[in-house]
């Protein structure tokens, strides 16, 4: 067995439960958009001087994710592919937030942060079991990937 489809496998063994896994199609991601809400809100003056060509995405939130997506690269190329989309649009999300909000960006990620997280911790407990981050923090980022090859497997593609 490849090794993304055996974390794929464990990841799924604790999100059997119908409930729990609509909570994680709607939490997981408003996560990961929350923690690149929060990087991306690190003040990146010293990226930005070294960086100009990258504009407002000269920040860190751009950093961690390209070393995240190496990663997903390492463990599944075509999934890889398909979270470079999905961080894409975090960080277009993000910087719009930035620049049409009134409330700062890290105000609202803390709030969806905190939120999702509830609703996952809820999840888990319909479930009956522990999330699997408490096992090896490694599926805080199967989580995602985990979500995105259902829409592959829905498509048809190969991960």
């Amino acid at each position: 067995m490849r090794k993304i489809e055996s974390l794929l496998h464990e990841y799924g063994l604790s999100h059997q439960n119908e409930t729990n896994k609509a909570i994680h199609w709607i939490c997981v991601p408003a996560i990961f958009f929350s923690i690149v809400g929060l990087i991306f809100s690190i003040p990146s003056g010293i990226l930005e001087s070294y960086l100009p060509f990258l504009g407002s995405f000269a920040n860190w939130a751009t950093l961690i994710l390209i070393i995240v997506l190496f990663y997903y690269v390492s463990i599944s190329p075509p999934l890889a592919l398909g979270m470079f989309f999905f961080s894409a649009i975090c960080l277009a999300l993000a910087n719009f937030i930035t620049l049409i909000s009134p409330i700062p960006l890290w105000l609202i990620s803390i709030g969806i942060f905190v939120i999702a997280w509830i609703f996952q911790f809820y999840g888990h407990k319909i479930e009956g079991k522990k999330p699997s981050f408490l096992k090896d923090v490694q599926f805080l980022l199967i989580g995602p990937a985990w979500l995105m090859h259902f829409i592959y497997k829905k498509f048809g593609f190969a991960y």
